[in-house]
């Protein structure tokens, strides 16, 4: 593997990067002026955040600007609200600044050049949702600094409601510390990994308590509605993927880095802002590292959850690496596959036997040995894989299986032409 591709599947960008804005898309988490040192509480609550919550307004207003989540599912947000804020006693919001995923960076940029505006969103969902706790999940050295000094600020200005306790819980790291049931647990004091659902996190979580937990750019999203209206977000954006969202961007562009972007623009537009497009694209990791290759050149792809899901794969945290014609596509799966194995809970025998398998079927195709039996086993794996495991993980061990064997029966194909 060269050193150019190690650098575009393993490092997000540096944390210091600034971020920018996409083309035409308005800036509302990366505003001008959010990159200075000076940037802090003070200009939060000078652009009006931290404001009085009214409960059922605020639900109400929630649903009609369809937010979805930023995480990953892109669940409505609206939903895991109403579902905490109607059980009854007390419960506790999570916001998840975990951000396992190798590819993604945006939450790490927001946690460090706005985490006052994700407390608002966070102490906002508290108020909602009768919280007496309100937790930010990280792993991050520099992120829970950064996320340190703003919830002793909020503090200390008298902003945390009477009844909330605001904290701070250091996770390990690792990717499936951040999958939900894997963050209450860690927060209950037990190891970071996922249990079996049901019970949900929304039904039992934190301390035995109906818990909200959600990504941390789904709170600043919130805030910015309580702020402004849920038809101002919903101004832009695709009929079902309402508002913007932040991108991160590696792999084969000049410029890689946390990009704000509309929901449903096309992925071209994100690649051009990134400085890449002017070589050929072959392919690329879209979400994040879970959906496995997506072949080709994907630019009419329009960054919206639903046309992505219709596309076989997913928008996901909003990882997008760009791979390009000097990228070996089967390479670029053993590299990842290898990567699912190491990640694995070693909780579920079909995990930690199926990531295992899938890993050693692509470091002996790698090397030239018995391309047409690991192809049969590739494309049975993706297909009986998912759906086996307690947390999903096995599901993009197998979405990897599958497009990997794909790239791969096109090679050899070729080879044979």
């Amino acid at each position: 593997m060269t050193a150019a591709l190690e650098s575009a599947l393993y490092r997000a960008p540096a944390l210091e990067t600034p971020a920018r804005v996409v083309g035409a898309s308005p800036a509302r988490l990366v505003l001008p002026g959010v990159e200075s040192a000076d940037w802090g509480l003070e200009r939060e609550l000078g652009l009006g955040f931290f404001g009085p919550v009214e409960p059922r307004a605020f639900l109400a207003e929630l649903a009609a600007s369809r937010l979805r989540g930023r995480g990953g599912a892109g669940f409505p947000a609206h939903r895991k609200w109403s579902a905490v804020a109607s059980a009854p006693g007390d419960s506790v919001v999570v916001a998840n600044g975990h951000e396992g995923e190798p590819a993604s960076g945006k939450d790490a940029w927001l946690l460090t050049r706005r985490p006052h505006l994700v407390l608002d969103g966070l102490l906002s969902a508290a108020a909602v949702t009768g919280s007496s706790e309100a937790v930010v999940y990280a792993s991050d050295a520099a992120v829970l600094t950064s996320v340190r000094r703003a919830v002793a600020e909020v503090t200390s200005a008298g902003l945390v409601p009477d009844g909330v306790t605001l904290r701070v819980h250091e996770a390990p790291a690792g990717y499936v510390a951040g999958e939900e049931s894997a963050v209450v647990r860690s927060i209950n004091g037990g190891p970071a990994k996922p249990v079996s659902k049901p019970p949900r996190p929304f039904e039992v979580g934190v301390r035995g308590l109906p818990t909200l937990v959600s990504n941390v750019e789904t709170f600043a999203h919130a805030a910015l509605i309580r702020r402004y209206g849920a038809a101002e977000f919903a101004g832009v954006g695709s009929a079902s993927s309402r508002g913007t969202a932040l991108f991160t961007v590696t792999g084969r562009v000049a410029e890689p880095g946390v990009y704000e972007m509309a929901l449903g623009a096309p992925l071209s537009e994100l690649v051009r802002a990134a400085g890449g497009g002017r070589a050929p694209l072959t392919g690329a990791l879209l979400g994040g590292w879970f959906n496995g290759l997506s072949v080709g050149d994907p630019g009419d792809l329009n960054c919206c959850y639903d046309a992505m899901r219709a596309a076989g794969t997913g928008l996901g945290c909003a990882a997008v690496t760009v791979l390009g014609p000097e990228d070996d596509l089967v390479a670029v799966a053993g590299e990842l596959s290898g990567w699912f194995q190491a990640e694995s809970a070693l909780q579920c025998g079909s995990c930690f036997s199926g990531t295992k398998a899938i890993a050693r079927a692509f470091r002996q195709v790698l090397r030239g040995e018995d391309p047409e039996r690991h192809l049969a086993d590739l494309t049975r794996w993706g297909s009986t894989l998912s759906g086996r495991g307690v947390c999903g993980f096995i599901d993009g061990a197998a979405a990897l299986a599958r497009t990997g064997a794909e790239e791969l029966a096109r090679r050899e194909t070729r080879k044979e032409r």
